[in-house]
């Protein structure tokens, strides 16, 4: 990486000497301030061309993240991360549909509030196990889970547990949960 890093400001250093190279002083007649102001404005033509480096990259990585940010709410599976304390972190746009609830009030909204009472153990014990067991494993379950107006539904839960790390402050539990309610078949229209 840091190879990378030292052969790519090199390649800079290099084009924006061969920008000012006219202006570049001959060694023989130049003074020290001569030598002192090509310096100078080599490296600051380095800056101008490494700030546009930047500039393009944020875009691209502007650009990503929107990409994504669309993925994510436009799938068709349920994403919610939860906290230690279970509360719902984070959820996308199907997963606020599929529960029934504004992204803008998860205050305080815990998961299990929508886990059917038959199923509150099982969930329970998965949850505890995924942040007891610290460990990345896929767990799945399923889950009749019900809507903030009252409907129920069942769910196939898939639970991933992610460790503080430097992009992590707090350890997490991510779900991917997706309705499993039976789906009529479809019909051929005899013609």
């Amino acid at each position: 990486m840091k190879w990378d890093q030292f052969e790519r400001r090199k390649s800079l250093r290099e084009k924006a000497e061969e920008l000012v190279e006219d202006l570049k002083p001959h060694p023989p007649s130049c003074e020290t301030a001569e030598v002192l102001l090509h310096q100078l404005l080599v490296h600051k033509i380095e800056l101008e061309m490494q700030n546009e480096e930047l500039q393009k990259t944020h875009q691209a990585l502007e650009a990503a993240r929107d990409c994504f940010k669309n993925l994510y709410n436009l799938a068709p599976v349920g994403f919610m991360a939860l906290n230690r304390d279970e509360l719902i972190t984070e959820i996308n746009q199907t997963g606020c549909t599929l529960l029934g609830i504004d992204p803008n009030k998860l205050n305080n909204l815990r998961f299990s509030s929508f886990v059917a009472n038959e199923n509150r153990d099982d969930w329970y014990r998965l949850f505890r196990q995924m942040f007891h067991a610290n460990s990345a494993d896929k767990k799945r379950l399923d889950l009749q889970l019900i809507r903030s107006d009252g409907w129920t539904f069942k769910v196939h839960l898939i639970c991933v547990f992610l460790p503080c790390s430097e992009i992590i402050a707090t350890p997490i539990l991510r779900l991917a949960f997706t309705d499993i309610a039976e789906v009529e078949p479809l019909t051929t229209n005899p013609q």
